[in-house]
């Protein structure tokens, strides 16, 4: 099983209600992006963590591998300048009822952020310039002991 850090902050309503993952396959210039391409690694299993605006609103399993899909319509205006054609994957999310501010953390994950990549600043800010980042086995402290001291719960019914 493999961790992923999902920046959501256009889309996050559409992909978590809808159930899906979805990304353009390369930036606005045409340029091939490393986190866009990383949906490619996505396998059924997967723990998809959902983070908008500071916080972790929604954990995801994924359904699916990724496929070719075109860009949702629903998301209307956010990711206009995206590409038509992007990649999807299918995703059981369940909203959390007590929400996770990594920063609050910080001190227990900067050891575990990659060098590279990382999907939080070394103050615990978000970069929502980074999507889709792998987190091996090291990832998998952090969802089991933060969202323990927190107690987290999902919201019964919901995605």
């Amino acid at each position: 099983m493999r961790y992923w850090w999902v920046n959501q902050n256009q889309t996050y309503r559409h992909e978590v209600e809808g159930g899906y993952l979805w990304s353009p396959k390369r930036n606005a210039n045409g340029a091939r992006n490393p986190f866009y391409e990383s949906m490619r690694e996505v396998a059924p299993g997967d723990l998809v963590f959902s983070f908008v605006d500071t916080r972790i609103l929604a954990i995801g399993i994924a359904q699916s591998y990724c496929w070719e899909s075109p860009r949702p319509l629903e998301f209307g205006a956010a990711g206009e300048n995206w590409e038509d054609i992007g990649w999807r994957v299918r995703v059981a999310f369940t909203r959390l009822e007590n929400q996770v501010r990594p920063k609050d953390h910080i001190d227990i994950l900067r050891s575990l952020l990659p060098d590279r990549y990382s999907p939080l600043q070394p103050n615990g800010n978000g970069l929502q310039s980074v999507y889709g980042r792998s987190k091996k086995r090291r990832w998998s402290p952090f969802s089991r002991d933060t969202t323990r001291s927190r107690r987290c719960r999902p919201v019964l019914g919901s995605r």
